[in-house]
Parts: structure tokens; C-alpha cells; sequence
């Protein structure tokens, strides 16, 4: 299959389309993407449409809160993020895509571990240098 590729939640509350087609995908050793197991897809931001379910996505957001991640409120699927690497792009959750196949393409890991923490009351458990 190729692009356009059409995307959900599980309990299909949130519904999206990618107009691009992914080359690689990326994990990330961040701690919020460590917890969430996340294998995602860099997508720029006028490549990706919510369909349906604008209202049922729900925000997280911790430290410089530049990144955006976002879950389905009903199911509580991650469905993609707005990166703080790059704001104008998403990262999107491979596995909510349907009808893709992601052993098709490689995998790169991200440096996310080592990103400043800038939180005024951080985690122990989340890594990175202090500001």
C-alpha cells in the first residue's frame, strides 16, 4: 500500500490521514517514549489531518513543554506527538496506521535521553543534564 495511509486510535474515536510516505522509523530513549514503547514516523505537520476526533485527543506535555503528545481521551492510544526536535513536525504512532506494514522499513534510535531537563521540579527517574 502506498500514501495516503489512514489511521485510528483503537477505539477508532481519533481518526487520521498521512499524505507522505514513511522512509524510516525511529524510537526514541527519552523517558516518556521509553514508558510508551513507541516506534514512530516523522511526518511534517502539513502531511498529517485529523480526520474525526479533534475533540477526544488529549495532551501531555512536561519539562520545556515544546513537545506535544497527544492521546486518544476515550481509549488512551498515543496517536502522535508535535516534536520538540522539530516543532513542525510529528512524530506519528507506526502501529495506529492501517494496512502498514513496518518491517518494510529500517529503524533508527534518537537521542532523546540526553536532552535537558528544564523542569522546575523534575523526576528523578527522568535523565538527562539539569538546567
Amino acid at each position: 500500500m502506498t500514501a495516503p495511509y489512514f489511521g485510528s486510535c483503537h477505539c477508532g474515536a481519533v481518526k487520521f490521514r498521512v499524505d507522505v510516505e514513511p522512509d524510516e522509523l525511529t524510537t526514541c530513549d527519552c523517558s516518556i517514549c521509553i514508558k510508551k514503547n513507541a516506534l514512530m514516523t516523522k511526518v511534517h505537520e502539513s502531511a498529517l489531518t485529523i480526520l474525526e476526533g479533534d475533540d477526544k485527543l488529549s495532551l501531555y506535555q512536561w519539562n520545556t513543554k515544546r513537545a506535544q503528545h497527544r492521546f486518544c481521551s476515550v481509549c488512551g492510544i498515543y496517536t502522535f506527538h508535535r516534536k520538540r526536535s522539530a516543532p513542525d513536525h510529528y512524530g506519528v504512532n507506526i502501529f495506529c496506521l492501517d494496512d502498514f506494514d513496518p518491517s518494510t522499513l529500517p529503524v533508527r534510535a534518537t537521542e532523546g535521553e540526553n536532552m535537558t531537563v528544564e523542569s522546575p521540579d523534575p523526576r528523578p527517574e527522568w535523565p538527562g543534564p539539569r538546567v
